[in-house]
C-alpha cells in the first residue's frame, strides 16, 4: 500500500512540473508578421502560385479550365479580367481557390493585394 501511496505521488508530482517551451508556445512577434514592403513577382508571388496553385493552372491548364498562371502574362491576365482576388479572397463573387486545397494565408492575399495596387510590376 505504501509503495502505491508513493508511486501516486510520484507521478502527480513530476506531472505538475511540466510545462512547454515557452518558445514554441508563444511564438516570437517578428515571426507572426507578414512583409510586404517589398512584394515581388518572381520572388514573393511566384512561390505561392507553384505551391497553390499551378498543378492545375500551369503549363497547358488543361485542368484550370484555360487559366495559366505560371507566367507574368497569365497571372496578369487573370488579375484584370477581374475575378483573381475574388477567387483567392473567397468571398462568393467566383470559384472559390485553391479549389480541393485551403484558403490561401491571410498574409499571401496580403502580398497579391499590395502587388496589384503597386501597379502588377513584372519584377
Amino acid at each position: 500500500m505504501r509503495n502505491l501511496f508513493l508511486l501516486f505521488f510520484a507521478l502527480f508530482f513530476f506531472s505538475a512540473c511540466y510545462y512547454d517551451k515557452s518558445e514554441l508556445v508563444y511564438p516570437a512577434a517578428s515571426a507572426i508578421t507578414c512583409d510586404t514592403a517589398n512584394v515581388k513577382f518572381s520572388t514573393s508571388l511566384m512561390p505561392i502560385l507553384n505551391a497553390s496553385c499551378n498543378s492545375c493552372h500551369g503549363g497547358n491548364a488543361a485542368a484550370g479550365a484555360g487559366i495559366v498562371l505560371d507566367t507574368y502574362v497569365g497571372v496578369r491576365a487573370s488579375v484584370l479580367g477581374g475575378k483573381f482576388m475574388n477567387s483567392i479572397i473567397q468571398n462568393g463573387q467566383a470559384s472559390a481557390m485553391p479549389k480541393g486545397g485551403g484558403k490561401l494565408s491571410a498574409c499571401d492575399i496580403s502580398k497579391f493585394q499590395v502587388w496589384i495596387n503597386a501597379g502588377m510590376l513584372n519584377n
